[in-house]
């Protein structure tokens, strides 16, 4: 059995070489993420070049993500560096440069300014923090103290309560996504989507080089989640700063709504941020991360990620190797294909649709199903097999290495690449050859091949057969 989850690794200071990312593949990563907001364009390209090395010699396809660092807005300096602040007290930021004091500090943002109106809360340092606002004008905000707590330089600055007239892409994001490109990344995380808008000024930069993957980090984002999906590739539900723009009692059923949205628009999703936080420093696992692992499976998530427990923690292998028993013992549960059925896919009156869903029908239906083959150049089809999660393994045949390699972000799937075919009975065999040799059949058992005819037509899946595995 193999994970129809899928596991994201952050590579960082703790899995930089290629002993260790070999590591993180043998444990279940099959997924790799480049954070951005740390390590040298030499650092990314080193890892990418490991990546891309160990997936030819173990003659399959790995999925490398560019997560941009996005638009991070942080108060300055002060003069001692920390300072504390008492839940009543009243406290100034405003456009000084001059270091800040238990009175006052710097916000360098003007946007916030235009954007905050009195009776808003401004979060800090996590949400550690609460500021109210009482009083704007162009170059101060006047602020009550509602959570007091230690500020020291630099913390972020959290605006839940209105979209910022900002872009999603700084200067910074815009190097950084140059450089990916020219890497061939296969996805670009956006970090603090607010609206559609966002994606699609994404998408103008960076064209067909790349798929496009959508944070979900405020309630702006939750508020657009229709347009967001429709517009991305995919989406991450980014439970850090949701979490704190958020009340955080509200980001399971958050978490529910963005997976639901997606699974309806058959769009890829990810969960992510504290899914093993306690592995960072411990070997095992908390008995409620665990269970955290478990519901995201359940709910249908095509892949989970873990974060700095990779990136720069100290059990990163034992990180992944608990990430993948948890996701086989939850597939092996009788009730698992109950939970992923629970959101019931409308039907939408085409012939790609009606061919999938009767797919899922006869792996429910067959004795000894073993996997779906699909045939596909731009992924399409493979994403509508998967949107069904059939419970069985996904054989996704593409003559295309790009798309090969962004399709390991999708559920239950094994790309592989192959040849050109021009005619019909050339799928059976070429797809029995491959799930062979990827371990996803066996004598006995049968496999479900679907396809677009004529081939090469995006969109045109019409193609539904049985082959038995002799």
């Amino acid at each position: 059995m193999i994970p129809l989850t899928k596991i994201i690794a952050t590579l960082g200071p703790a899995t930089s070489n290629e002993k260790q990312i070999s590591s993180l593949i043998n444990a279940g990563a099959s997924i790799f993420r480049l954070n951005f907001s740390h390590g040298s364009y030499e650092d990314h390209l080193k890892r990418i070049q490991i990546i891309r090395t160990l997936a030819k010699k173990n003659r399959t396809h790995y999925t490398i993500l560019a997560d941009m660092q996005g638009p991070k807005l942080r108060v300055g300096h002060f003069i001692n560096n920390q300072i504390t602040l008492k839940r009543g007290q009243t406290f100034i930021l405003d456009t000084n440069k001059t270091p800040g004091n238990e009175k006052r500090v710097q916000l360098p943002h003007p946007e916030i300014f235009k954007a905050l109106k009195a009776k808003m809360n401004l979060l800090l340092n996590d949400g550690k923090i609460v500021l109210n606002v009482q009083k704007i004008t162009s170059k101060q905000i006047t602020t009550k103290v509602i959570v007091g707590g230690e500020l020291s330089d630099h913390k972020g600055v959290n605006v839940p309560d209105v979209i910022l007239p900002i872009s999603a892409l700084t200067e910074k994001d815009k190097k950084d996504l140059k450089f990916a490109l020219t890497a061939n990344i296969d996805w670009i995380c956006l970090s603090f989507v607010q609206k559609a808008e966002d994606i699609r000024l994404a998408r103008r930069l960076i064209g067909n080089k790349a798929k496009i993957l959508a944070k979900i980090e405020k309630p702006a984002a939750v508020q657009n989640i229709t347009e967001i999906v429709s517009e991305a590739d995919a989406v991450m539900v980014a439970r850090g700063d949701l979490g704190v723009e958020c009340p955080i009692a509200s980001v399971p059923g958050l978490q529910r709504k963005i997976i639901a949205a997606c699974r309806l628009a058959g769009k890829p999703v990810v969960v992510a941020t504290q899914m093993l936080e306690s592995m960072i420093e411990a070997p095992v696992p908390t008995r409620a991360e665990v269970s955290d692992i478990a519901t995201a499976v359940c709910e249908g998530a095509d892949a989970i990620m873990l974060s700095a427990e990779t990136a720069a923690g100290k059990n990163p292998i034992q990180a992944v190797q608990t990430m993948r028993e948890v996701i086989l013992q939850t597939q092996s549960d009788p009730d698992y294909h109950q939970y992923l059925s629970a959101l019931r896919l409308p039907l939408d009156g085409t012939i790609a649709c009606a061919i999938t869903s009767s797919m899922r029908r006869m792996i429910q239906s067959l004795e000894h199903p073993g996997c779906i083959a699909t045939y596909t150049v731009s992924g399409h089809t493979t994403l509508r097999v998967a949107r069904e999660r059939a419970l069985v393994p996904i054989l996704g045949m593409t003559v295309s290495e790009k798309t090969a390699n962004q399709m390991g972000l999708i559920w239950g799937v094994v790309p592989v690449l192959t040849k050109t075919v021009k005619h019909i009975g050339e799928v059976a065999p070429l797809a029995t050859e491959h799930a062979k040799r990827n371990h996803l059949i066996k004598r006995g058992e049968q496999m479900i091949i679907t396809a677009g005819y004529p081939f090469g037509h995006q969109g045109s899946t019409n193609i539904l057969h049985i082959v038995d595995i002799a």
